[in-house]
């Protein structure tokens, strides 16, 4: 099933370009409808500041946020009108500690989410949550695009990592209408457990079920010669020129992701291609 409802959130003209980019390039090859919601971000803690100063703090910051949300949705507009596919906009003020509401509403309505990079320079705090809301409340895939990336409505090349998980078998599943269509798909495997269901044939039943869906795909066995499995992906994606990687997401949970890190972090922390999440 291809996907028809497409949505990216915006908090900032400076990160938006690449998700916009991306965002028109799917719903044109998809035929399908680009939402992009414009928030701007309450980052008031009135807890902190003394009662006299709570309403006026509370005044200016919530002017801030709604004078941020209108030049969000002006660029994104200015974008989007020099498409020829179909779009809406939409605006709104939103407060850090809730942002993950208002994103998980829209994201349980959408087939898709298109987010910019969570992590690096000039992102708030607000970027990781609206990517973990996508995919934890909205239960919604998520493809986290790197800055500068151009859009791409079919990626020709995907590598779809595999370590038989719940997660990575929800990323694949999710990602079907992209491996359908794609020239290849290389099922990356890393050090398979010598001990297991798939030991004398890893990734096997995987791809038997993909190549029932017409998924032209092949297996790479890999060893884990670098400290981090996301090291060992970026390098294998450089190696085969995939366009698109496909994983699954926080594998661990949330807390021990941040506080240790995580493939999951240091995927969206250093591809050099979109990033394809479900949990």
């Amino acid at each position: 099933m291809p996907y028809k409802s497409l949505l990216t959130v915006l908090t900032d003209p400076s990160t938006a370009d690449a998700a916009l980019r991306q965002i028109i390039a799917l719903a044109g090859a998809q035929d399908a409808h680009a939402e992009a919601l414009c928030l701007g971000v309450d980052r008031t803690q009135t807890g902190y500041y003394y009662a006299g100063a709570s309403a006026m703090i509370l005044q200016e910051t919530l002017t801030r946020a709604h004078e941020d949300a209108t030049a969000i949705r002006a660029h994104a507009q200015k974008v989007l009108e020099a498409s020829d596919v179909r779009w809406s906009v939409e605006d709104g003020v939103a407060q850090i500690a809730d942002i993950g509401r208002h994103m998980a509403y829209h994201a349980r309505f959408s087939d898709l989410v298109i987010s910019p990079r969570p992590y690096g320079e000039n992102r708030g705090a607000e970027a990781e949550a609206i990517v973990e809301a996508a995919l934890f409340e909205g239960r919604a895939p998520v493809m986290v695009v790197p800055d500068g990336a151009e859009g791409q409505g079919a990626p020709k090349c995907v590598l779809a990592a595999w370590n038989e998980s719940p997660e990575a078998m929800t990323a694949i599943r999710r990602a079907l209408p992209f491996l359908r269509n794609a020239e290849r798909v290389h099922v990356v495997v890393i050090d398979p457990p010598r001990h297991g269901p798939e030991r004398s044939d890893p990734g096997g039943r995987l791809s038997q079920m993909l190549a029932r869906h017409g998924v032209k795909c092949e297996i790479d066995v890999l060893s884990k010669t670098m400290t981090r499995v996301s090291d060992v992906l970026n390098r294998h994606a450089t190696d085969i020129s995939a366009d698109l990687v496909v994983m699954g997401a926080y594998g661990h949970s949330r807390f021990r992701e941040a506080i240790l890190g995580g493939a999951t972090r240091n995927m969206l922390e250093q591809a050099s291609v979109p990033v394809f999440l479900a949990h």
